[in-house]
């Protein structure tokens, strides 16, 4: 079976490109499809891959502004010739959904998130935009709300990464989607031989707005707690100036696996304060045996159990997360949570389950295509 694999893009390696890499290891003689490719920053991952990308491509600069370009993206995706697959596969937060295939060859999309800029997060992506990217979203967005809707409507099977993400996908493109939780990769997450943990927090994330780190640092600088913040991205230097003068708030940067690893293995907690849609970085701190304390919205909400693996706070704001840090530490000092019992949670978010999950919904995809010939 001929499989193509479209994804947004490949400029950064994060949980989108591990999901990738999964369905690589279901299908290992998939081709690519990606609107821009990065090859120095993915080295070590997709070598050996046939991926094909966009004219967009050809662009200067292209891997570093593609964000810049969504106005043209649509076009870019719908310029893919998919005709020569027997099963299109589409990993998509943006536009990678919206390609083109023939009647007689099933589609399936898993989807990470309708593109939040065009939607529920517009208003929020426009006000922190400078006054010439404010005119063009205002110009161009109803355009690419349009052809949004109109692209998920082409796709034969819709798959959800949480039922969070399900009813987005249901509001904005009036689609019903079957819900098959991500995997956890388990190589890469697991707990210290010997269970233990060490007094700082970790957040962990890519640097950018919507991921809320200056929730967590604000919340923590000043009150003596430790805490270290793990990763990079556009907001790297206005977190690190909104950091200055606490010397317990430390940067690392991108770290490796094994370094990350440690650091999971022995936080007292991870701070998260985004509204995400899955929370991949939730589970994978379990995963180590340690607990989470999370927004209480998003997709989170299914991964972390409230009392027994972590605890929620209600705002994004300064005030809910020192409150909730500070009724987490007394219910640690009552040994509530036990590093054993975080990761049993997380062992259940296994590949195989999700193999098993996803292969049915293939199956039957390709069945509701051939009949439809």
């Amino acid at each position: 079976m001929k499989v193509a694999i479209v994804h947004d893009w490949l400029t950064n390696y994060g949980g989108a490109e591990t999901f990738v890499e999964l369905w690589l290891r279901m299908y290992p003689e998939a081709d690519i499809y990606t609107l821009v490719y990065d090859k120095k920053k993915m080295k070590g991952h997709f070598e050996g891959i046939k991926i094909y990308t966009s004219s967009l491509q050809k662009l200067p600069f292209a891997t570093k502004i593609y964000t810049k370009l969504l106005k043209f993206m649509p076009k870019a995706f719908e310029s893919f010739d998919l005709s020569g697959y027997d099963l299109v596969l589409c990993s998509s937060s943006s536009c990678a959904k919206g390609v083109i295939v023939p009647p007689h060859i099933p589609q399936v999309a898993y989807i990470h998130t309708p593109m939040r800029y065009a939607w529920d997060l517009y208003f929020d992506y426009r006000k922190r935009s400078g006054r010439l990217t404010q005119f063009f979203m205002d110009r161009w967005m109803p355009q690419i709300r349009e052809w949004d809707y109109i692209s998920a409507q082409r796709i034969d099977t819709v798959v959800a990464n949480s039922y969070y993400i399900a009813r987005r996908i249901k509001k904005f493109w009036n689609r019903d989607a079957t819900v098959i939780y991500s995997p956890l990769n388990h190589r890469r997450f697991f707990p210290a031989e010997v269970p233990h943990h060490e007094d700082f927090y970790v957040a962990f994330s890519r640097l950018v707005p919507y991921k809320r780190v200056d929730l967590a640092i604000s919340a923590v600088k000043g009150s003596g707690r430790k805490l270290v913040v793990i990763g990079s991205g556009s907001e790297s230097d206005a977190l690190k100036e909104l950091a200055s003068g606490d010397s317990n708030i430390t940067f690392t940067g991108r770290v490796s696996d094994e370094v990350l690893r440690g650091y999971l293995q022995t936080c007292r907690a991870l701070i998260f304060c985004a509204e995400e849609d899955f929370g991949l970085t939730p589970l994978e701190t379990q995963a180590c045996g340690r607990p989470v304390i999370a927004f209480g919205r998003g997709g989170a909400t299914e991964t972390v159990v409230d009392g027994k693996t972590g605890i929620f706070f209600s705002e994004q704001t300064v005030a809910s997360v020192q409150e909730a840090l500070e009724r987490f530490e007394t219910l640690d000092e009552q040994n509530a949570f036990d590093s054993k019992a975080i990761a049993e949670h997380a062992a259940t978010f296994t590949e195989d389950r999700f193999r098993a999950e996803f292969a049915a919904i293939v199956e039957k995809t390709r069945q509701e295509t051939a009949a439809r010939k």
